[in-house]
Parts: structure tokens; C-alpha cells; sequence
């Protein structure tokens, strides 16, 4: 991922922006070419940020104005693309802030806008947010209606409370309420490209507004297209996967009557890196058909030796009155940046429409 700042692609950088700006000199983002080896992502996004600030600073009209004439005349050309536009896209907010006025400001966003196409501006944006979330969802608002894609895509994404590898905009999470005008002009969108977005935009809400999430996603299926129970499903995921009542109604994962044997693992140790696999019997012993949330739980020991439960889709079926079906899944242990796995005993157990069943332990070999 570091490689996506590269030698290559910022002395290209270099060069797009002298030609931009004829008789303009680029030394500091040069020199930064030469210095990314030992630089994560971000280290290098900062730094190329930094020697573009400072090479902008020396030219004879320093400020956003000048940046941003020079990086939209840089956008006439097909090289102007890819991820060296994350660290311009961060030197332009950065000088928008410092300049402190409404028209840099408001330019800043348009700007963004513009360069999205080439890279997405989802990060950049946030510390325009930080600064006035009030005025940039204003502006961010009318995103909705652009005829691209990805811009459209940027007022979902860049909005997002908990967005990857993002800085957090606290006020964006202490109100939930202020970005559901842009999933709500969206959920319906053209693009699976911007819906995909939207539903992960509300499965972000579901941490820590769950009840705002549901009422939104009822919302929206009182008024769906044939795109609109997908975008539901996929935003109310981790609120199923935590049981919550609204959102298994809303998903039709009603109370049902039902006999579960099992889980029954094919062994009692794993070692990592290793698999576990177990199977089960689910019988719906209900007079109806039953529609059901099938997850299983993993219980993971921690470093202080507590256990920390994660729950994993396996599959939502419909079982008529009377029917058994028995199922199967493998799981892997491996160790990840993500998840350090610790020795010990470990559980598993099963998750039918939010109850649990079958509680079952194993060791696990570090």
C-alpha cells in the first residue's frame, strides 16, 4: 500500500505542476521524491503535503488562490491522477483553512469536487467538516445531484463518521442526524458504486445512532426501488449481527420457534495458522415458515485472558413448518494486523434471529 506514493509518481507530480505553472519551480516536492522509502502511506501523503506547501509558499502570489489555479489548470492533463492527489488534496485544504475566508473556503470544497474524479477527496474533506460541518454539508448537498458518480460518491463517503483510514470529525458523530439528507437524495442513486456508499455510510451510523438507522431504513423501504432492499440489508448488517429487535423486524427475522443441535466441531484444538469446522442442524418447529438470521459467534480470548465475541454471517434462510436443514462452515485462524488471536480456551456458538444456542468450547495453539 506505501507504494502507492511512489519515487516515480511524485517527480512526475513535480513536473505536471511546472508545466501547470510556467516559470514555477517545484524543489521541495522533488527533493520529497527522494525520502518515501522508510514513509507508510500517510507518512508519505504528509510529507509530499508538506514539500508542496513549502514550494508553494515561494512562489510570487503564496496562498490558496494561486494552488488552486495552478492544481485545476494541472487537471487538463490525463497524468494529473491517482494517489499523489491525496497530498494535493490535503495542501489545498490546508491553505483554504489558513486563509480563513468563506469564498477559499467554499472554493476548497469545489475544488474537491473536481479532483475526485482523478482520486477520491474523502479524506481531505475531513478537516473542511471539522472546520464548519454547517456550511460544508450545504454545499456538500447539492453533490447529490452531480451528474458524476463520483462525486455523488464523495458526499456519502467523505461524510461518513467512521470512514477507513480517515481522521474523525467529532461533530459528525455527536450528530447523526446532519448527514441523512445526503443518503436519503442517494439511497436510490444509479450507481451501485454510490448506493454501495450510502449503505456503508449507515451501517457507520448503526455504531452509535441505531435507533435513527432504523427508523431511516424504514423509511426508505416504504419508498424503494428494485436496488432499495440491498442497500438496507447491507446498512443494517452489524446491527443485525448485534440482535438488535428493530432491525431484525425490519429485515422480516420475526421470533420463530426453532430446535437447534449443534454446533459440532471437527476438533477441540486448533493451531494457528489453522481452520475449525463445525456443523449444525436447524429445525423450525413452528406451525409457519420462518425467515432466518443464521451467524455464528466466535469467543476470543484477549490479552488480559478475558474473551471478546465476534459475530460472522453464515447465511438468512426461510424454513417451512416442519423443516430441518443442516449446515457447514469452516473458519480460519490466522494472525492479522487486524485481530492478534492469544492462546487459550476459546467458544463458539450459534446466532438464530439474535438468540444464541450451543455454546461450545475449544483451545486454540498461538
Amino acid at each position: 500500500m506505501n507504494e502507492l506514493i511512489n519515487r516515480q509518481g511524485v517527480e512526475t507530480l513535480a513536473g505536471i505542476l511546472a508545466e501547470a505553472a510556467p516559470g514555477s519551480d517545484w524543489p521541495h516536492v522533488a527533493a520529497a521524491a527522494a525520502h518515501l522509502d522508510e514513509l507508510s502511506l500517510r507518512g508519505r501523503t504528509d510529507a509530499v503535503s508538506k514539500a508542496l506547501l513549502a514550494d508553494v509558499r515561494q512562489l510570487p502570489d503564496p496562498g490558496y488562490p494561486t494552488a488552486a489555479r495552478i492544481f485545476r489548470s494541472a487537471l487538463s492533463g490525463a497524468g494529473f491522477t491517482g494517489w499523489v492527489l491525496w497530498p494535493v488534496s490535503e495542501t489545498a485544504v490546508t491553505l483554504a483553512l489558513e486563509s480563513g475566508t468563506a469564498p477559499d473556503f467554499d472554493d476548497c470544497l469545489a475544488l474537491l469536487a473536481e479532483l475526485t474524479p482523478r482520486l477520491t477527496g474523502e479524506f481531505a474533506i475531513r478537516r473542511l467538516l471539522a472546520a464548519d460541518l454547517e456550511r460544508s454539508l450545504k454545499i456538500i448537498q447539492g453533490w447529490t445531484a452531480h451528474p458524476d458518480e463520483h462525486v455523488r460518491r464523495l458526499a456519502s463517503e467523505g461524510t461518513r463518521a467512521y470512514l477507513p483510514w480517515a481522521v474523525r470529525v467529532p461533530a459528525v458523530v455527536l450528530h447523526p442526524e446532519a448527514s441523512l439528507p445526503i443518503l436519503d437524495a442517494l439511497y436510490r442513486d444509479a450507481s451501485e458504486y454510490v448506493r454501495r456508499s450510502v449503505a456503508n455510510h449507515l451501517n457507520d451510523l448503526a455504531r452509535h445512532a441505531p435507533e435513527i438507522v432504523v427508523a431511516t431504513a424504514a423509511g426508505w423501504l416504504a419508498a424503494p426501488d428494485a436496488n432499495t432492499a440491498w442497500v438496507v440489508r447491507h446498512g443494517l448488517r452489524t446491527l443485525i449481527k448485534k440482535a438488535h429487535p428493530g432491525a431484525l423486524a425490519l429485515q422480516g427475522f420475526a421470533p420463530a420457534s426453532v430446535a437447534v443441535t449443534g454446533p459440532t466441531l471437527d476438533r477441540n484444538s486448533v493451531a494457528i495458522p489453522g481452520e475449525l469446522a463445525f456443523d449444525f442442524a436447524i429445525a423450525n418447529t413452528g406451525n409457519y415458515d420462518a425467515k432466518l438470521a443464521v451467524d455464528y459467534v466466535v469467543h476470543y480470548v484477549k490479552a488480559n485472558g478475558t474473551q471478546s465475541a465476534k459475530v460472522f454471517k453464515i447465511a438468512a434462510l426461510t424454513l417451512a413448518a416442519g423443516e430441518t436443514r443442516t449446515l457447514s462452515k469452516r473458519h480460519a485462524f490466522r494472525q492479522m494486523t487486524t485481530r492478534v488471536h492469544h492462546a487459550g480456551v476459546h467458544a463458539l456458538e450459534l446466532q438464530i434471529n439474535g438468540i444464541r444456542h450451543g455454546h461450545t468450547e475449544f483451545e486454540l495453539h498461538v
